[in-house]
């Protein structure tokens, strides 16, 4: 038998199970792909916020890394919460050694507000971790805490795309679902432009959305796809993803990752 394509996700624990690695690595399975992960924290959460969390040593980061990839291998890496600057400057050392895609998602707060990253760390983020990102993936709020860039409207994403390329990525794709309308997002590489847009859905759980839609674009990465045909898949799942998404607890629930399971 032959492995599946390998993609390794660098993020935190949700024990809630709706963002964070649970995510990342239902979305991996769900798309044909090998999952495997790399604790960078754990967290307290559940669907009403973020409790707690606790970061882990950098050096129990690395040895989890070069455990996986010395060995196993990976096709593309996906970054999600780091919490501190000596986390993102070991990823992003990581990474750079590493002769795979990275899809970068700056976690900065969690769905609730709750703070994911040291307000320390932002620097390192902008000058460590996105230079060496294949594709960036912030959202609005994001984009505002590395750029300064405020986006209000549609018309604001392409300032916010070029302030975000500045700081070296080789793509950046601007998530404007916090936008009233259309979920639109805008993938760029500064030259070359592709604006995705889907029907909002009118449901209040979508909590693991960011997680899961660039862990979808590394699924897609690793099986091969280029950049922009790996996007616009993943941009597609997650779509169905929000639509089907569930109440769980009291809060806001998830996202659901097996929905094509269930349609079939």
């Amino acid at each position: 038998m032959t492995a599946p394509p390998r993609v390794l996700t660098v993020a935190g624990s949700d024990s809630g199970g709706g963002a964070g690695i649970q995510a990342d690595l239902k979305t991996m399975l769900a798309l044909g792909t090998h999952g495997m992960s790399v604790v960078t924290a754990v967290t307290a959460q559940n669907s009403l916020g973020v409790q707690g969390f606790w970061a882990l040593p950098a050096q129990a980061v690395r040895d989890q890394y070069r455990s996986v990839v010395d060995d196993i291998g990976v096709q593309a890496v996906k970054t999600g919460m780091l919490a501190s600057a000596e986390l993102v400057e070991t990823v992003a050392d990581l990474l750079a050694g590493t002769d795979a895609p990275a899809v970068v998602d700056p976690v900065g707060v969690s769905k609730h507000g709750d703070s994911l990253l040291a307000a320390s760390a932002l620097d390192s983020v902008r000058t460590k971790l996105l230079p060496v990102a294949t594709v960036a993936t912030p959202n609005l709020d994001e984009v505002a805490q590395l750029t300064g860039v405020e986006v209000t409207s549609e018309d604001g994403m392409r300032r916010a795309a070029a302030a975000v390329l500045a700081y070296g990525p080789k793509w950046v794709l601007i998530k404007g679902g916090h936008l009233r309308g259309d979920a639109v997002d805008l993938l760029t590489d500064g030259s070359e432009e592709h604006v995705l847009r889907a029907p909002r859905h009118d449901n209040r759980h979508t909590h693991g959305t960011g997680c899961t839609l660039a862990s979808a674009i590394a699924a897609q990465l690793a099986k091969g796809q280029s950049v922009p045909r790996a996007v616009a898949a993943a941009k597609e799942y997650v779509t169905g993803a929000i639509a089907a998404g569930f109440a769980l607890g009291g809060g806001i629930g998830p996202v659901d990752h097996g929905w094509r399971f269930r349609e079939a």
